[in-house]
């Protein structure tokens, strides 16, 4: 299948003063498989070590950072040769082996021709741990779950697909029925890779599920590994209680949702944790709607996301059915998908950093808003096919955005003070950017 971050990675390969990269990414988004199709297509070699329950080679990077050292001591116990213009080094798991990301500023320094990827799922949460992060110099890049147009591409609607990477609002209408039968299974199917690439195959929901639900145990296997014991239950009941916090009408956190009585204080490492493991996005609310964004945020609220729509629905035992039939019973929880829905395609097509607008008395709410050409935009997220924007509205004669957005079921159109963006093409609002 093909990830649009391919040619970031081909990108970086080129740069004339390149770093060492580390590819960021949760668990089962693709990193590794990225990472050595990456290697196949554009080196002559790939030389791929995993640091998880590999002692050995990560007691190479104990000694010393001699970079020289390092690579004669891979050549030998892997019996390969290195080449600088030839290969790439893939160093997986790193989260296992706190000296090979700390070797990394050494490769900048001392051997900058090597070519060296590294990645961690957890990568985030062994920060917190003690492992000294080589600021200044690495590129990053990060990985999310499939996005709907790369879900298109993998579904061989590859004309749709390419219908959205360009903008074409007039096809983009035309073909609206069909997008929008996509879209309901890109809801139930998300994407993560192994799902995404099990369903082009067979076509089977039951099985997809099953798939995430596989996914899903393995994250919550990681709470037990790398959790402090008196910590892990709180992440559970975090983690258990995102459904039911998306599921209100006003989606911002409330601790007394986990459990009644619950307090800030007691939850906020495991929210933290969540959020370092890539499991969670958190969306603060900002008290002014004016720039910079991130100076009004009031730290004790936010909403909470999943990273991907498919687990969102897996964790909440949504029946696969009854998003595809849109049954009246769904009216309510469809809301929070459409939500996380358009915040996961915004974080994977965009460099935005979200927040949403909330009144003091609730009056009215607006569900994202980002900051472009020194003003504030605002976003409105609705279900169906609902035109009605109240709140948009009131946002916009108040505070006076150079532009309005609400992405909806209905097709695109641009009014005088508002662009309407159908879901199923969210992704073109950075082209209106």
């Amino acid at each position: 299948m093909k990830r649009k971050l391919m040619r970031n990675l081909v990108a970086w390969k080129n740069k004339p003063e390149r770093k060492p990269l580390i590819l960021w990414g949760a668990r089962q988004t693709g990193k590794t498989w990225l990472l050595k199709e990456f290697g196949r297509t554009e080196f002559r070699n790939t030389v791929y070590i995993s640091f998880y329950n590999n002692k050995r080679m990560a007691s190479i990077f104990e000694d010393n950072y001699d970079v020289k050292r390092i690579i004669n001591a891979i050549e030998v116990e892997m019996h390969v040769s290195i080449t600088p213009k030839d290969t790439l080094l893939i160093f997986d798991e790193v989260q296992n082996a706190g000296k090979v990301v700390e070797a990394l500023k050494y490769f900048c320094e001392d051997a900058p021709e090597y070519a060296v990827a590294a990645a961690g799922s957890l990568l985030g949460v062994s920060l917190h741990e003690g492992v000294s992060f080589p600021v200044g110099k690495v590129d990053e890049l990060h990985l999310y779950p499939m996005s709907f147009s790369e879900f298109l591409e993998a579904m061989e609607e590859t004309k749709l697909s390419e219908y959205l990477e360009n903008a074409d609002k007039d096809r983009i209408n035309e073909f609206r029925d069909r997008y929008i039968d996509l879209l309901k299974s890109y809801y139930v199917i998300g994407g993560m890779p192994e799902v995404v690439s099990h369903f082009c195959k067979n076509r089977d929901y039951d099985e997809a599920r099953q798939l995430q639900l596989m996914i899903i145990g393995q994250y919550e296997g990681d709470f037990g590994k790398h959790i402090p014991a008196r910590e892990m239950p709180r992440v559970r009941m975090v983690w258990n209680s995102i459904p039911v916090q998306l599921a209100k009408e006003n989606k911002k956190f409330f601790f007394g949702r986990i459990k009644k009585g619950a307090r800030s204080s007691e939850y906020e490492l495991a929210i933290q944790w969540l959020v370092d493991a890539g499991l969670i996005y958190r969306i603060n609310k900002v008290t002014k709607p004016a720039i910079p964004l991130k100076s009004y945020i009031e730290p004790s609220a936010f909403k909470v996301y999943m990273l991907d729509v498919g687990l969102l629905g897996a964790l909440s035992e949504l029946d696969p059915q009854t998003i595809l039939a849109e049954y009246n019973a769904f009216v309510e929880f469809k809301g929070a998908l459409a939500e996380q829905y358009v915040m996961q395609q915004l974080v994977a097509e965009t460099d935005l950093s979200l927040y949403y607008f909330a009144t003091d008395k609730a009056a009215y709410e607006v569900d994202f808003l980002f900051q472009n050409g020194g003003t504030p935009i605002p976003l409105e997220v609705k279900a169906k096919e609902n035109l009605k924007s109240h709140s948009l509205k009131m946002f916009h004669e108040k505070y006076g955005p150079k532009v309005s957005y609400r992405t909806s079921m209905s097709n695109y159109r641009s009014q005088e003070w508002l662009i309407n963006i159908p879901l199923w093409a969210i992704q073109i609002i950075r082209d209106n950017l």
